[in-house]
C-alpha cells in the first residue's frame, strides 16, 4: 500500500480508538489493559504522545534540523503518566486531537521531505515515509490493548495486508538468535500464499494459518488461535513485536 494512502488509514483508525475511548466510563479507563501494569488510561496517552512524538520526526524532515523522537525515556513515561489519570471524554478528545495534528503535519510535508532520514527512539534509522508505517502499528495495535472490545477481528483489511507481509520480512532478516522460539519455522498465510522460512529446513516444524491470525499471533495480540503448528505441539512463541523494518 502507498504511504500516500496510509494518511487516510490513520484518521479512520484514531477515530475508531477515539469512539472506543468515549463509549468507555470512569471505572473502565481505570481498570486494565491488556498491556501489563499499564491501565486503559495509559495505553489511551501513549496512543496520544506517541502521535505528537511523530510528529516531531516529520519536522526533523521538515526542517533539516534533528528533533529526537522523545527527549529522553524520562520524558515519555513522565507524560504518559500524566494523561493516564484523564477521564475518557478527555483522553477521547486528546487521542483526535494529536492524531489530526500528526495527519495534518504530514498532509503538508514538502515532497522532498519525505525521503529525508529520521531516527526511531530505538536508535535506528528510517525515512520520513516510513513514519506513517510506524504509527498505522501503533494505531491498530494499541486499539486492541485497550482490552474494550476492538480486536484483531476488527483490523480493516488493507492494514493486514501489509502489517503481515511487512511482519514476515522483518522477522526473515532479523539475524538467527533474535528470532527466539520461531527459529527453525516455516510461516504460512494460507489465504494469500505469503511465507517466511526463518532458517527452516525440509521436515522442519511448520506454523499456518489466515493472514489475520498469523498477524494477531506474530503481534502478540491473540494466543495463537487460528493458527496451526506441525508436527502438532505447542505453538513457539513469537519475539517482541514490532521488529526493526528490513532493508533500513
Amino acid at each position: 500500500m502507498d504511504w500516500r494512502e496510509v494518511i487516510d488509514e490513520l484518521d479512520a483508525g484514531v477515530e475508531r480508538v477515539a469512539g472506543t475511548l468515549a463509549d468507555l466510563d470512569e471505572q473502565d479507563v481505570r481498570g486494565a489493559s491488556a498491556l501489563p501494569g499499564w491501565t486503559r488510561g495509559h495505553v489511551a496517552a501513549h496512543i496520544a504522545r506517541n502521535a505528537d512524538s511523530l510528529w516531531n520526526l516529520l519536522e526533523w524532515a521538515r526542517t533539516g534540523e534533528e528533533i529526537p523522537q522523545y527527549p529522553s525515556l524520562d520524558a515519555r513515561n513522565s507524560a504518559i503518566e500524566e494523561g493516564a489519570g484523564r477521564g475518557p471524554g478527555e483522553l477521547a478528545e486528546d487521542v483526535r486531537a494529536s492524531g489530526a495534528r500528526l495527519t495534518e503535519q504530514a498532509r503538508s510535508l514538502p515532497e522532498a521531505a519525505w525521503d529525508a532520514h529520521v531516527r526511531a527512539f530505538g536508535g535506528w534509522e528510517h525515512p520520513a515515509w516510513y513514519t506513517l508505517y510506524r504509527r498505522w502499528n501503533e494505531v491498530e495495535a494499541h486499539h486492541v490493548d485497550l482490552a474494550a472490545g476492538y480486536g484483531p477481528a476488527d483490523w480493516p483489511e488493507p492494514y493486514v495486508r501489509w502489517a503481515l507481509t511487512s511482519t514476515l520480512a522483518d522477522i526473515a532478516a532479523l539475524p538467527g538468535d533474535e528470532r527466539g522460539e520461531l527459529a527453525g519455522l516455516r510461516i504460512t498465510a494460507t489465504d494469500s500464499g505469503e511465507a517466511a522460512d526463518l532458517g527452516w529446513a525440509p521436515g522442519g516444524p511448520e506454523a499456518s494459518g489466515s493472514g489475520r491470525a498469523l498477524l494477531g499471533w506474530l503481534s502478540g495480540r491473540t494466543d495463537g488461535s487460528g493458527v496451526s503448528v506441525r508436527p502438532d505441539g505447542r505453538l513457539p512463541a513469537p519475539p517482541p513485536w514490532p521488529h526493526r523494518p528490513a532493508g533500513f
